[in-house]
């Protein structure tokens, strides 16, 4: 299912770490660091302080790079037992059965979309004007994306994916939105709270409005200054919803607490386990998950089985578990839009999930891994009883220079 892991690379606790160790990876969102790179050599107790400060529990280190601590666990080993529990989860319970076909779903999914980021887009502009949010403009929109993902979630959450990075603020906010519909729908909530939390995701970062411009979009380390100004942003978006007329109780808990952390390391205020509502701990796994799912000037996206799996491993600490397993089975273990390879050495993009077969989804065969060509396209049925071919593992779509724009849509 993952990659193979270095030998070289081991997970230790960050109390075993030392001066002249690497750092191979901080084993965290980039949203939770203000690193410009999650990898670098320790040269000082400062920076072991630093890490610790921002309440990283565990991390990567490379021993070709740096010192070695014995007895600690492989990246390739960690790698094995998160995807056994992905595995596991495939077997328990799948998604509920689309009401429409795809094909019927996806031109209205895309001009819903389409519409959603304008609409954002302009609301942060005017919030920046010192306009209020006007909730008769959101509130059609968001039960139109709601209808959209109950009629056929694999239309619309794939777009989630396509972002360009000057517009990244504003189509973020539309992706945690129409994600948190499908994870509302997996944990069996009602349609008006389903409503609610979905216009928090909408809303949940609308504080960046007052964080400048450089400092969002720098490509270089954060100074603790700037960090601290990017951190403000949510204490700043809990006070212009405080201030909008129409805002819910639920939808404000999400904006409040999306950075809060299950073992109380997150920020504004480090709540703990359920002094989080269920709605930030909702908010929390999707905004992370949609962040390292999506490529940044200085942050390449992760593959979204990748980034499933780190949710995983994250929630021995920072999320909820039991929330976790639960958003995984919602989107699928390859998820919508996600580029695979299959056995046959051929790679393919995600179509549709099947609701009780999440290990063998529809997909579309477009590449030839072993030619290092691309195929006449070919929609396939891996849950079919005379399908031959299986999925082997996840692939990045930048490693094989595909443009998945050009097939997720």
């Amino acid at each position: 299912m993952s990659k193979p892991g270095s030998a070289t690379i081991k997970l230790i606790p960050v109390d075993n770490l030392r001066p002249g160790m690497y750092v191979a990876d901080v084993n965290c969102s980039w949203l939770d660091h203000p690193f410009v790179a999650s990898h670098f050599a320790v040269k000082d107790d400062k920076r072991i302080q630093e890490i610790r400060s921002l309440g990283i529990r565990e991390l990567y280190i490379d021993t070709d790079k740096g010192l070695d601590v014995s007895n600690a666990p492989t990246e390739a080993e960690v790698r094995e037992e998160i995807d056994q529990r992905m595995e596991a989860l495939a077997d328990e319970i799948g998604l509920d059965e689309p009401r429409v076909e795809l094909a019927e779903e996806i031109h209205r999914a895309r001009l819903l979309h389409k519409e959603a980021n304008q609409v954002v887009k302009d609301m942060l502009h005017d919030i920046r004007l010192g306009k209020q949010i006007e909730m008769e403009h959101l509130e059609p929109m968001v039960e139109n994306m709601i209808d959209s993902i109950f009629r056929n979630q694999d239309a619309l959450l794939p777009l989630a994916r396509l972002k360009q990075h000057d517009n990244y603020t504003f189509q973020h906010s539309v992706s945690v939105c129409a994600l948190l519909v499908s994870f509302a729908r997996g944990l069996d909530m009602d349609r008006d709270l389903i409503k609610q939390i979905a216009i928090g995701g909408l809303l949940h970062d609308v504080g960046k409005a007052k964080v400048p411009d450089e400092i969002l979009n720098k490509p270089a380390k954060l100074t603790e200054a700037e960090f601290g100004k990017m951190k403000s942003h949510v204490v700043q978006s809990n006070l212009i919803l405080q201030h909008t007329p129409g805002i819910s109780r639920i939808a404000l808990d999400v904006a409040a607490q999306h950075h809060e952390r299950y073992d109380g390391t997150g920020y504004p205020n480090k709540l703990k386990g359920e002094e989080i509502n269920l709605y930030g701990r909702m908010a929390a796994i999707v905004d992370v998950y949609d962040a390292i799912t999506s490529e940044r000037v200085y942050h390449k996206g992760m593959a979204p089985t990748a980034a499933l799996g780190r949710l995983l491993e994250w929630s021995k600490y920072h999320f909820d578990p039991k929330l976790v397993r639960i958003y995984v089975k919602s989107l699928g273990i390859y998820p919508t839009g996600s580029l695979v390879k299959l056995d046959s050495g051929r790679l393919a993009v995600v179509r549709e999930q099947h609701p009780d077969k999440l290990m063998q989804p529809r997909v579309t065969v477009m590449y030839h891994a072993r030619k290092n060509g691309y195929l006449p396209p070919e929609d396939l049925d891996l849950a079919a009883p005379n399908c031959q071919d299986r999925i082997v593992g996840h692939e990045e779509y930048e490693d094989w220079g595909i443009d998945p724009a050009r097939w997720v849509k």
